[in-house]
């Protein structure tokens, strides 16, 4: 089997979970590939397994892989004056693995208000964040304060807590009953269009 066949095969397989929002059964993944053998589809199974496109747990169902949302890295763009970009890819980088250090207690949260516009968090941005009950000065945190769900700068100051908005128009503020972290934001994503 090619290299480009299994590329063929990795398309196919975020294609059907693109539409489906998982990976296929063995079954069907035999109509998927065209394969007439399911000693086929194992060894394309195991192959991709290797390269870590996908995952089998001890059950034997399938499930993406690290590399299987990763996208190729062209290079550096320079944001000032151009200069010629190369086309040649420098490495390939799930997103994932660049915005998450701990999967299992990572989460995703859709942005309201302008209170971290100075901090490049506008309205409409999806936050990783990542779950904790502490948090060190300067991070920003998401907390319950006082009954309310906010995101903001976190600082103890010699006991005293502030949060801290990232708007100039905003003043910070220190919870009057209660505080309680449940994240600090690894990361910020936002579609242009």
């Amino acid at each position: 089997m090619s290299t480009h066949d299994d590329a063929k095969h990795i398309a196919h397989l975020k294609d059907f979970y693109r539409r489906h929002g998982r990976l296929p059964a063995y079954k069907e993944l035999l109509f998927i590939t065209g394969f007439s053998s399911r000693a086929s589809v194992f060894g394309l199974i195991n192959r991709l397994s290797k390269q870590q496109f996908i995952a089998k747990d001890d059950e034997g169902h399938l499930s993406p892989g690290p590399q299987f949302f990763a996208r190729p890295k062209l290079g550096i763009v320079e944001a000032g004056f151009g200069y010629d970009a190369d086309e040649i890819p420098d490495d390939a980088h799930a997103i994932d693995d660049y915005l998450i250090q701990r999967p299992e207690a990572t989460f995703l949260l859709t942005v309201k208000g302008e209170s971290m516009i100075d901090a490049g968090i506008l309205p409409g941005d999806i936050v990783v964040a990542e779950r904790t009950r502490e948090a060190k000065n300067g991070e920003i945190v998401v907390a319950e304060v006082d009954g309310s769900w906010t995101m903001k700068y976190y600082r103890n100051e010699a006991g005293k807590i502030l949060l801290i908005p990232a708007n100039r128009t905003m003043k910070p503020y220190s919870p009057k009953q209660s505080l309680s972290i449940a994240a600090v934001v690894r990361g910020v994503v936002r579609k242009y269009s």
